[in-house]
């Protein structure tokens, strides 16, 4: 067993994942509990994908997915009422994907308990240590561009 121990910050990326899956799944939990119990993360980061509508191509990109494993989701969606497909008014082959009143209600909810639980971290850090890890996460970041190839990216 190896006694040098792993540099300082090392570890940063875990802790990043682990406060995000701390939010995530405080924020799942209580969906499940106003009545959207098969609502996945998967969901909510297809619903940003998704924005004010999108082709089912455009969606698998955007997700870093294949067209097929978009259309997956699509249909998981569309089962549970978050989603339609609607024509394209640009393409009569082509349907534009966008959120139902059901899938914006439910990412309106999300919003609600995303402030609330950012509300909650502050309350126990401060809010001015809240507001610097924020601040600080989005400088670090402010030349990245926002993706949702979560899906894609995590599976290589």
């Amino acid at each position: 067993m190896s006694s040098t121990l792993p540099p300082r910050g090392s570890d940063l990326p875990l802790l990043l994942l682990l406060g995000f899956r701390a939010l995530i799944d405080d924020v799942h939990a209580e969906l499940a509990e106003a009545g959207h119990a098969g609502f996945r993360p998967l969901h909510g980061v297809t619903f940003k994908a998704i924005g004010d509508g999108v082709t089912a191509s455009e969606l698998g990109r955007r997700l870093g997915v294949s067209k097929q494993a978009a259309g997956k989701t699509i249909e998981g969606l569309e089962r549970e009422g978050y989603v339609e497909r609607v024509a394209d008014p640009e393409d009569a082959r082509s349907k534009i994907i966008r959120l139902t009143s059901r899938g914006v209600d439910v990412q309106q909810q999300a919003f609600k308990v995303m402030a609330d639980l950012r509300a909650r971290w502050a309350e126990r850090l401060g809010e001015e240590r809240m507001a610097a890890i924020e601040e600080a996460l989005r400088e670090m970041t402010a030349d990245r561009e926002t993706r949702f190839d979560i899906p894609g990216w995590f599976n290589g």
